[in-house]
């Protein structure tokens, strides 16, 4: 089965434990004590302050460099680093705060299978008996640091604390709560202040409008640029408003792709590819194969593969583990994982009618190119 799309691009595939949103935490951890390298080089502090802007891609910021002048002024001498697989937010976000690769936390999708119940869950939407802390044991680097004696802050909406996701992957510390998400002011006024609680701090705060401009108008629309632009501004206020001790950094879960009307296939509607397929999975990019029992996956993956040609890199579950799509990938979570993954090597991708919502997305993200993989990770002074 091909790497290679019909443009050329090979998929990106990881570096973790050198150079993802899994090492960022971990970083700032042994500047306190905790681990035993600098995974990124990001050197000494005792405050920082991390803010992860949901859908900022590295590509997407290049392209509209000159209406975001702070944050392209930065990515002129920022480091790149890429997303985990697949490169969506509940994947990501719980790779930052466990320090993690998906292989070894196990919040595997936006949707994935839970071998334990049979069922098909969705980490923002839970509705299984499972526990957070049963679906996601591991400890979080807030937990840890929280332990050290670190004044640990996540400043977020008020409506995230105690939800599913920011229990399996973002626990530990207090949470700041923002009841307005449009009230600017107070968003930097709470982070300054817990970033200043202590000598020895670190703040979370979370922005999540540019995603969903991404998904609902796409990225190269007016909407989205008109919010990376307010965000642009937001994050030149907070850096001038934070003491020059306090080490900020910006980054982002993963980037996007617009996907076109035409470069959707709806699986319902080529029954042959669903042959021996039980339950489906993941999302528009990353869609995830859990198959009768009995089935091969490499036959199931050979038919996606020979269907889809070139617009899709097409693994069964031990070669993406092999080529080190998930990192190391533990027992206690491989199950959640498909038995084929079929991840979108172009601007494509393949809906279900199990999830009524994708119709609706225009920017899409999941799969391995560029576009969606590559995050900045920026420093500004």
């Amino acid at each position: 089965m091909s790497s290679v799309s019909a443009t050329g691009e090979l998929p990106i595939v990881p570096q973790y434990g050198r150079q993802t949103l899994s090492d960022l935490l971990p970083s700032i951890a042994y500047q306190f004590g905790v681990g035993d390298t600098d995974r990124l080089g990001l050197g000494a502090g005792e405050q920082w302050v991390v803010v992860l802007v949901d859908g900022l891609g590295t590509e997407q910021l290049e392209q509209v460099a000159s209406r975001a002048p702070f944050l392209s002024g930065e990515l002129r001498r920022a480091q790149v680093i890429t997303a985990g697989v697949p490169s969506t937010t509940v994947t990501s976000l719980t790779s930052l705060g466990t320090g993690l690769p998906p292989g070894g936390h196990g919040v595997a999708g936006f949707t994935c299978r839970l071998p334990e119940t049979d069922e098909i869950v969705a980490p923002l939407f839970w509705s299984s008996a499972m526990t957070a802390r049963e679906f996601q044991p591991e400890p979080t680097v807030f937990e840890q640091l929280a332990g050290q004696g670190v004044a640990v802050s996540s400043v977020m909406p008020s409506r995230f604390e105690g939800s599913f996701l920011t229990v399996a992957g973002l626990r530990g510390g207090e949470v700041v709560g923002i009841d307005d998400e449009a009230d600017q002011l107070l968003r930097i006024t709470r982070t300054v202040e817990a970033a200043e609680r202590s000598e020895r701090s670190l703040v979370y705060c979370y922005e999540r409008e540019l995603d969903h401009c991404g998904h609902a108008y796409g990225w190269r629309s007016q909407e989205w640029l008109d919010c990376l632009i307010r965000i642009d501004r937001w994050c030149s206020w907070l850096r001038a408003e934070l003491p020059e001790e306090v080490r900020l950094i910006i980054t982002a879960d993963h980037g996007m792709v617009d996907v076109p009307d035409d470069r959707r296939l709806v699986v319902e509607a080529e029954p042959d590819l669903l042959a021996g397929v039980r339950q489906l999975a993941g999302e528009a990019r990353f869609r995830q194969l859990y198959l009768e029992p009995g089935e091969t996956p490499r036959a199931v993956a050979r038919r996606w593969a020979d269907r889809l040609g070139d617009a899709a890199w097409v693994r069964t579950r031990d070669e993406a583990v092999a080529e080190g799509w998930f990192g190391p990938l533990s027992d206690r979570v491989a199950g959640r994982f498909g038995d084929v993954v079929v991840a979108m090597a172009e601007p494509a991708a393949v809906l279900t009618e199990q999830m009524p919502g994708e119709f609706d997305l225009v920017g899409m993200h999941g799969s391995l190119s560029s576009a969606e993989m590559l995050v900045p990770l920026l420093q500004p002074e």
